[in-house]
Formats: structure tokens, C-alpha cells, sequence
């Protein structure tokens, strides 16, 4: 009875924790969900008018733009801060191995599971600054664009996507990727000849390779704000279930407790009708 005892005590103490982290992550899901609310709109309309000014003509020789032959390729990922979500961070780092997997890859790794990942891996790390996914904000996604998109210039690496996970629904997150540079006029909604109705100076080059930067840092943005609201709901259904398991136990252990005290109670009076008759 006392070692069933002393297991209830420490489940329950372990309920009132997930309890706790459940209650946690539905109040930082609604803030998150808020803000794919507000920001969704724009980064899904900016990476439509980035590829449809791809597909047009405008672009120039923007080397944005430009497709070359691909023998590096630069990954920004984004995970967790911390376990205790489900599948989260072990999806999307299976979606990197299925689609990356033997490639020639540089990483930025966002979320502090994404760094530990990829340096226990061996990857080469871009930076290392990034690491808090729950502190990452828009003056930071600008930062990280500038530095990316200056290396793709310089030629240190031949494409750049975005691996991320995508809020479906509170009980539906899918891996996935966006591919940032070079910008793909294949996806192009409505491929205009935007050319006839444009007049760009100095010159389309010049004025894409001051916007696209900026456009990539709207696009990463948008990524974060769908891996944060992922992982929070993520959390919140792993602690309901790790919650509703632990109540579970408990009472099957309070049955078995309930047994022994009852077996306890009647070999006591067994004993103690023995010794009345003994005398």
C-alpha cells in the first residue's frame, strides 16, 4: 500500500505539470494563431508578386533572379526551443533528410533543437545567433535575409529554402519548404508580361536587388509565425494526452490501492476473530 501510495503522489505531481504546460501553450496558441491572422495575408500575396515578377520579363539580370547550376544549397529550419511536443521537431528534421538528404547543405538553424540537431550532425553552421525561435523578431528576420542573401550573391551557395511547418489547424501541422532564392517563376499564379505596363529606374536590376532582401525577410517571418503557432499547438495536444494518460494511471493505481487497503483491513480482522476464539 505505501509503494502504490508513493507512485500516485509522484504521478500526480507529474499531471499537475503537463496540466500546467497545457494551460501554458493555449494561452501563447492564441497570441500565436492572432498573429498568422494579421500576417498570413501579406507574406502569401508578397511571395505571389515575387514570383510573378520572376516570371515576367522585369526582372532583368537581377542574379535574384537568375537560375545557375546548384552545388550547395543553404537551408534556414526552423524547430523548437524545447522537447515535450509531440512529433514536432522530429517531423520536419525527417522532411530535411527526405528531401535534402545527400545533398551538399549549409544550415541556419532557428530554435535551439534545430541548432543541437544540426551541429551533433556535423552540418556547416551558418549562424548560430538565431537560436531562441521564441525570441525571434521581425528586426531579426531582416538580419538574417541580408546576411543570406549577400553569401547567395557572393556565390556561397546556389539556392536558399525555407524548411518550416505549416499551421493547418490546431490539430494538423505538416512539414514543409519554400524556396526563397532563386525566385521560382514556375509557381507563377498569372504570368503578365508586367514589362508593358512598368517603368523601373534607374534600372530593374538595381531596384530588385534592394526589394528582394527585404521580400525574403517578409517570407521568413511569415515561416516562424507558422512553426511557432505549430509547435504551441503541437504541445497542447502532447500535454492533453500526457495529462489524460496520468488520470488514467492514477486510477487504476487508486483501484489497487483500494484492493489492498481492503485486503489489509480483512486479514486484521481475520486475525483478530483467530485470537478471540484462541481464548
Amino acid at each position: 500500500m505505501k509503494e502504490i501510495n508513493l507512485r500516485i503522489k509522484s504521478i500526480t505531481g507529474t499531471k499537475q505539470i503537463t496540466k500546467a504546460m497545457e494551460l501554458v501553450a493555449i494561452s501563447k496558441l492564441t497570441k500565436a494563431m492572432d498573429r498568422i491572422t494579421r500576417c498570413r495575408p501579406f507574406y502569401t500575396e508578397l511571395y505571389a508578386q515575387l514570383c510573378d515578377i520572376a516570371a515576367s520579363s522585369t526582372a532583368g539580370e537581377s542574379h535574384f533572379f537568375a537560375k545557375r547550376e546548384v552545388k550547395k544549397t543553404c537551408l534556414v529550419v526552423i524547430a523548437g526551443d524545447r522537447g515535450l511536443a509531440g512529433g514536432y521537431n522530429n517531423n520536419i528534421f525527417k522532411y530535411c533528410d527526405e528531401n535534402f538528404g545527400g545533398k551538399d547543405v549549409c544550415v541556419l538553424p532557428i530554435g535551439k533543437r534545430s541548432l543541437d540537431h544540426f551541429e551533433r550532425r556535423g552540418y556547416e553552421i551558418v549562424s548560430d545567433d538565431f537560436a531562441s525561435v521564441e525570441d525571434i523578431d521581425v528586426g531579426d528576420t531582416f538580419e538574417i535575409s541580408r546576411m543570406l542573401t549577400d553569401m547567395y550573391s557572393s556565390g556561397d551557395f546556389d539556392e536558399l529554402y525555407c524548411v518550416y511547418t505549416n499551421f493547418a489547424s490546431m490539430l494538423s501541422q505538416n512539414p514543409g519548404s519554400l524556396k526563397l532564392l532563386p525566385l521560382d517563376e514556375s509557381i507563377s499564379s498569372h504570368k503578365v508580361e508586367l514589362k508593358r505596363f512598368l517603368l523601373i529606374e534607374p534600372s530593374p536590376e538595381s531596384v530588385f536587388d534592394h526589394i528582394v532582401p527585404d521580400g525574403v525577410a517578409g517570407l521568413i517571418w511569415g515561416a516562424v509565425c507558422e512553426s511557432y503557432a505549430s509547435e504551441l499547438a503541437a504541445r497542447r495536444v502532447a500535454m492533453e494526452s500526457a495529462t489524460s494518460n496520468a488520470e488514467d494511471i492514477i486510477a487504476d493505481l487508486q483501484l489497487k490501492y483500494n484492493k489492498a487497503r481492503k485486503s489489509a483491513i480483512t486479514q486484521q480482522i481475520t486475525e483478530i476473530v483467530s485470537g478471540s476464539q484462541t481464548e
